[in-house]
């Protein structure tokens, strides 16, 4: 297992574009509009996905600011199995509140436990 990336919900994606680009020079990985969920997702790191975590900024359309609490989104981590991942997580006394499956708009298998805080981290499936 390990880090994928680390999830922010920003109100302004081209300023912080430019900031996590022009200011901390992270390149711009991927990005890409979901116009039936009304968001787009883009990720920046200094390096590509697959050879280190990087960050997921999400831009909610309808969503100009957040609250800092209400800014963070999940860590993920790369599983074999989301499904499996899942059980696992049950047997060991964890919480899962999305169980595995497609991700809505999309076809990646994801599913989200929590921690005892309730921070949320995502399973991606390897695909």
């Amino acid at each position: 297992m390990r880090i994928l990336h680390t999830m922010l919900r920003v109100g302004d994606l081209e300023k912080s574009l430019t900031f996590y680009t022009q200011v901390l020079g992270m390149k711009l990985l991927r990005r890409k509009d979901y116009p039936d969920g009304c968001f787009t997702l883009a990720f920046v790191g200094y390096q590509d996905e697959a050879d280190g975590a990087v960050l997921e900024l999400t831009h909610n359309w309808d969503t100009s600011s957040y609250n800092l609490g209400e800014g963070y989104g999940h860590i993920a981590i790369e599983v074999d199995n989301a499904y499996t991942a899942c059980e696992n997580t049950k047997k060991l006394g964890g919480k899962v509140t999305r169980e595995a499956g497609p991700m809505k708009h999309g076809t990646t298998v994801i599913a989200f436990v929590e921690d005892p805080d309730g921070y949320k981290i995502e399973f991606i499936q390897r695909k």
